[in-house]
């Protein structure tokens, strides 16, 4: 499949690392313009780098803002007032019991998993709706549909990104704007990584053995049976932005290794 994106601008939300920034290489390896995001500006100059060293004729911009805020957002649009393709990826995740999770930790998750998605959308899609033509790609997760007890907090809110992505796609219909959600499973970003480092190391293991006995442990039902690697979430999160995507709008597509266990 010949996936041409070529006079297409990309933002890509909290793409210094991880599945965003092997999301931002895909991209502009189709040949859009991506704009890369990260909250530091040394971290957004870092991944602009990154991209350039591996698509050498990429056109690569970076805003380094918080998107977890309103004012970030704003500031963003200020710099970046329109785009054909919107990644909604930032997202933060963390272990911890529901009985410890103060007040403030639920605000802090739905402001940076859901409420950027929703501000930049709502700026957004007017425009694609305008030039009957967009892409909104929102990253849920597995954990939305198969909420783990140990992220309850987490899982809350890649459900309600889930009915986000769904609600948007209707309300573009009959338009040339898709809206999807792409979940992935366990997925070796560095975030996991840095999760699985210390047991690793106890264990005299490899990251990657690590990452095969989490999946044993907390995600038995995985059909892979190991986590999967950044690019292979962003091969389907650029899947979804191509042309070739037209006739694919409010789905929640997995890209989970089979953890959830349904034909559906």
């Amino acid at each position: 499949m010949d996936i041409r994106l070529t006079g297409k601008t990309a933002i890509v939300t909290g793409s210094t690392k991880g599945i965003g920034l092997a999301a931002a290489k895909g991209l502009a390896r189709a040949g859009a313009t991506v704009v890369v995001n990260g909250r530091s500006q040394e971290a957004v100059d870092d991944a602009r780098l990154a991209i350039q060293k591996e698509v050498p004729n990429a056109l690569i911009r970076g805003v380094a803002a918080d998107l977890s805020e309103a004012t970030g957002c704003t500031l963003l649009l200020e710099k970046e007032p329109d785009c054909d393709i919107l990644v909604n990826n930032l997202g933060i995740f963390e272990p911890k019991d529901f009985f410890e999770i103060p007040d403030a930790d639920w605000q802090r998750f739905f402001d940076t998993n859901v409420m950027s998605g929703v501000r930049l959308s709502r700026a957004y899609l007017p425009g694609m709706q305008a030039r009957d033509w967009g892409r909104v790609v929102f990253l849920s997760s597995e954990s939305g549909l198969n909420i783990p007890t140990e992220m309850i907090q987490y899982g809350f809110t890649k459900t309600a990104v889930l009915s986000l992505s769904r609600g948007l796609a209707k309300r573009m219909a009959s338009t040339g704007v898709t809206v999807n959600s792409v979940l992935p499973g366990p997925t070796l970003s560095e975030g996991v990584a840095s999760m699985l480092e210390e047991d690793a190391k106890e264990r005299g293991v490899s990251l990657e053995q690590a990452g095969r006995d989490f999946v044993a442990a907390k995600r038995p039902s995985s059909i892979i049976r190991r986590a999967a690697e950044v690019e292979e979430v962003a091969n389907m999160i650029v899947y979804t932005c191509s042309e070739q995507a037209s006739a694919t709008t409010g789905a929640a597509l997995r890209v989970d290794g089979g953890v959830v266990d349904s034909i559906a």
